[in-house]
């Protein structure tokens, strides 16, 4: 069997898309494992299907690279967007994720905004294996924590450079605290408007950056009191902007850039 597939990125975040509109979905977690394969495979941080919907132009359901499932992604929402926009000539579309509807717009620039849906900050929703403060949480570098449909964990430090994400990041993502893992951000703060983020993808390793992430990030700055409302968040890959006032959808703005389509065939 054969699957259509388009490659794009956002700031080197990659993605794939399947557009699964018009046909069953063969998708399981093992093939969605050996799309994700970069030397077997296609090779991306995430896959998104594309299924038929009622209510919105599409419904979207993620992989990560190694084949486990997630709710959201917002570099790969924000690539389904971009197309269905020029599919319809329009500057706007309705998508739905696990997490909702998801309102989708192209800027004047030619990025693309999507309402990312609430931030979760219950220990529960996380989730955390036990009830905790969620702004500070009992490890080594008080991390603060929250979810957008995954669960991120924020550590705050004063030299990115300093640290090394691989060494780092596996033992945070795995922690017992978290029973699900973690994504985890590393974040400087230039000032209240600019962070840097670098990051460990919960199921992916090191990317050039995260829409999710990024978004986790800055909630997690903003509950913390160290952000203001609108963040410009500096990833490897290049730059996104992240608005959240305190309550409600947090809103996301970053590039999409198509990279090649091509067909994977599969038994």
């Amino acid at each position: 069997m054969s699957l259509s597939f388009h490659k794009m990125h956002a700031n080197g975040d990659d993605f794939v898309i399947v557009d699964l509109r018009n046909s069953s979905n063969p998708i399981t977690n093992v093939l969605a494992r050996r799309m994700g394969d970069r030397n077997l495979g296609i090779g991306f941080n995430q896959l998104a299907v594309m299924l038929k919907c009622d209510d919105a132009a599409a419904q979207v359901l993620f992989w990560n690279a190694d084949g486990s499932p997630l709710e959201v992604c917002g570099s790969a929402t924000r690539g389904v967007a971009a197309r269905l926009m020029g599919e319809s000539n329009k500057a706007s579309v309705v998508l739905r994720t696990e997490r909702g509807l998801h309102t989708c717009e192209r800027t004047a620039t030619g990025a693309i905004t999507v309402s990312m849906g609430e931030p979760h900050c219950g220990w529960s929703d996380i989730p955390l294996a036990r009830d905790l403060d969620t702004t500070v949480l009992p490890l080594e570098g008080m991390p603060a924590a929250c979810s957008m449909g995954n669960p991120h964990c924020t550590y705050f430090v004063d030299d990115l450079a300093a640290l090394d994400i691989a060494s780092i990041g596996p033992g945070i993502e795995t922690h017992a605290l978290f029973p699900l893992k973690t994504n985890v951000h590393f974040v400087q703060i230039i000032n209240r408007r600019q962070i840097r983020l670098r990051i460990w993808e919960r199921g992916g390793g090191i990317p050039q950056g995260s829409g999710s992430c990024a978004c986790g990030a800055v909630v997690n700055g903003i509950r913390r009191g160290l952000l203001d409302e609108c963040v410009e968040v500096a990833c490897d890959g290049g730059n996104v902007t992240v608005q959240w006032t305190g309550a409600g959808q947090v809103l996301l703005t970053g590039p999409v850039e198509a990279t090649f389509s091509g067909t994977f065939t599969h038994s």
